[in-house]
């Protein structure tokens, strides 16, 4: 599929410029009056993060890196979920091409987060299970609406989570709450993340959390942001040269992994109980 390789500006209301990838399973909106971007995802029904929509959250930070935003803010266009996490369909009998790019656009979007220059924070208006919570740990600050939960479950579903998605959980909490968590595959519910220090703070709606988003990034406001930037890049600066010098293993490593018999099944397994529950509503 062809894909443009830049942004083009669809419409212009107040002090907003809004902006879309072409396959549009993401959009920026960037605040003129605050030069802080907000970036959605589209990807009905939960945001399953598949190669395309991997490629557009690539596609779209790389944009707000480029525009001199002065922020970030990560949330979705779903009322209930944040983001399912990876696309189980991306893995279970997957094509052998396709299985290397999806993985290998994973890694690539998860460097491009975590180790963005601006400030970013997570807006999560809804569920937020495996690479969702990858998503917003790799934010600098977390908001999230009550009644859902969030939290690395891949072991839950038979998936080691790879080295690189524990940096992330370990940049949030202490390393015992972490390992616990990701041992027992745990999912927290908003006041349990919040207890823990998994999320920074609750918000009543996703308004209310992308307002609290926008006041965190607004605390740098008076701070040199080259100077904020080379700081944070520091502190994350071992964990992104791991994941950058050990690229190919990870790959082969995840390759491996998911073509054992044993992960099949249980991907299978759960495929077939997701079906049931959709028939069921």
């Amino acid at each position: 599929m062809m894909r443009s390789k830049v942004f083009s500006l669809v419409a212009r209301a107040g002090s907003n410029r809004m902006m879309s990838t072409a396959t549009k399973l993401t959009t920026v909106e960037v605040n003129d009056k605050t030069g802080i971007a907000t970036l959605t995802m589209n990807r009905a029904p939960v945001n399953g993060l598949n190669l395309e929509l991997l490629q557009d959250l690539k596609s779209s930070i790389d944009e707000i890196e480029g525009n001199k935003s002065r922020g970030l803010i990560l949330t979705s266009s779903s009322s209930t979920i944040f983001s399912a996490g990876l696309d189980i369909l991306e893995m279970y009998k997957p094509d052998k091409d396709r299985i290397r790019a999806f993985w290998t656009q994973l890694q690539d979007t998860w460097l491009a987060l975590y180790g963005s220059s601006v400030p970013t924070a997570a807006a999560i208006n809804g569920h937020s299970p495996a690479g969702g919570c990858l998503l917003a740990t790799s934010c600098e600050y977390r908001v999230m609406v009550p009644n859902f939960t969030i939290g690395l479950n891949e072991t839950q579903l038979g998936i080691v989570a790879p080295q690189w998605f524990m940096a992330s959980f370990l940049s949030v909490l202490p390393q015992r709450d972490a390992e616990r968590a990701l041992n027992q595959g745990r999912m927290f519910t908003t006041e349990e993340a919040l207890k823990v220090g998994l999320i920074d703070e609750t918000a009543n709606n996703k308004e209310e959390a992308i307002e609290k988003c926008v006041a965190f990034i607004g605390t740098f406001a008076k701070v040199n942001p080259l100077a904020r930037s080379l700081t944070k890049q520091q502190f994350r600066a071992a964990d992104l040269q791991q994941l950058q010098n050990g690229r190919k293993e990870d790959l082969e490593k995840f390759l491996f992994f998911v073509n054992q018999p044993a992960v099949q099944k249980g991907l299978g397994i759960y495929l077939e109980g997701l079906k049931k529950k959709a028939k069921k509503q």
